[in-house]
């Protein structure tokens, strides 16, 4: 997959993407990640893009000819999914990332200030958000985007199965885990997942998801019935 983020701060992502799973990505030949500064298109001397809003308010607006220009120059003739991360999109989730995993060139477009031209979305495939809250640019949501759908990429991750047992992977939250030693400060792992009874695991382990789920996320058990239909 390669995917292109159109930012006015591309200094943001340095290191971000070099390193862990999704370097390891890069160098396999994977994953193909380039940022590209908006400002760099902007046709005036001062490399100004952005404005006051028409009708006035606070704050300032991308303008729509920087961004343009650039997502035809980074886009070319080729095709690509288009996406707008910004506060007012559509939430993030494990079943869209999913869906995304499967295009083969993804452009990002960080927005920033008071938000974008409107007309922007002429070009604009998709907007999405990672959450009901407000962040100072796109930039962070677009690093979220990256790490969370390139997990579902066949080959990124050690294992294949680590996709499938994660939280939301079923609609309910991951069940606890543990590891080495079974005794800490007096805290013992659970007997049933020491003794190898891989039928029992997996009932303990479903029986835990539902109880997490209950404790600390209990809207998502309705989404879970939708999900077993």
């Amino acid at each position: 997959m390669k995917i292109d983020i159109l930012t006015l701060f591309p200094e943001m992502f340095t290191g971000v993407f070099g390193s862990s799973m999704l370097g390891r990505a890069q160098a396999n030949g994977l994953l193909e990640i380039h940022t590209h500064n908006i400002r760099d298109y902007a046709d005036n001397k001062h490399r100004k893009t952005d404005d006051y809003p028409f009708g006035g308010g606070a704050g300032m607006v991308m303008m729509a000819q920087p961004i343009f220009d650039c997502m035809e120059a980074v886009q070319g003739d080729a095709p690509a999914h288009r996406i707008l991360l910004t506060p007012r999109g559509q939430l993030l989730t494990a079943k869209r990332a999913q869906e995304l995993a499967k295009e083969e060139r993804l452009i990002l477009l960080c927005g920033h200030y008071e938000g974008v031209d409107e007309r922007v979305n002429t070009i604009i495939d998709e907007e999405l958000s990672i959450g009901d809250y407000v962040l100072t640019g796109g930039e962070l949501p677009a690093m979220v985007l990256v790490d969370c759908l390139s997990r579902f990429i066949p080959g990124v991750l050690g294992s294949e199965e680590s996709v499938l047992d994660e939280s939301h992977a079923d609609g309910l939250l991951e069940y606890p885990q543990y590891t080495r030693p079974a005794d800490f400060r007096g805290m013992i792992v659970p007997e049933i997942l020491q003794n190898g009874h891989h039928a029992k695991i997996q009932k303990w382990r479903h029986e835990q998801a539902l109880l997490k789920t209950k404790q600390m996320r209990p809207i998502l058990l309705g989404h879970f019935g939708k999900f077993q239909k």
